[in-house]
């Protein structure tokens, strides 16, 4: 059996044109970045000038050196500090008593009485004759 050779990933566009993706990716590999992460295209960093600070293959070894969220067998003691004792500030005034003030007789207010007034509406007429219905109803209104 012969293996194949990687089939290249071709997009076509919207105006119908091929294109390769990975060889435009692999073209532009130094060119920096657009935004304010001073980084090229492939994740290096870049320094004044356009060259190479700190190349990815040593980003990646760092980040993968001491991975996040390994937890220690030996526990440590955490060292607490007694707060430094303080005496209490006196805020509490002497009060000088006060005359007792005289009750105030209570008055008694009588609600007032309800008034009803009648609405009538430009748009239901009010008529005398509560039996005529339908068409008659609604004529009524009309002159």
């Amino acid at each position: 059996m012969v293996a194949r050779a990687p089939r290249k990933r071709m997009y076509r566009t919207m105006q119908g044109r091929m294109v390769d993706i990975e060889k435009l990716r692999s073209a532009n590999e130094s060119v920096p970045a657009v935004g304010n992460m001073n980084v090229n295209a492939r994740g290096d960093i870049v320094g004044p000038g356009g060259s190479i600070a700190t190349p990815k293959e040593a980003i990646i070894s760092k980040y993968y050196e001491a991975p996040k969220g390994v937890v220690d067998d030996t526990p440590t003691k955490a060292k607490i500090t007694p707060a430094p004792k303080t005496e209490p500030k006196k805020t509490v005034k002497s009060m000088t008593p006060i005359a007792k003030a005289k009750p105030v007789a209570e008055k008694k207010v009588e609600p007032a009485p309800k008034t009803v007034t009648k609405t009538v509406s430009a748009f239901k007429p009010e008529t005398e004759n509560k039996s005529s219905k339908g068409i008659d109803a609604a004529l009524d209104g009309i002159d």
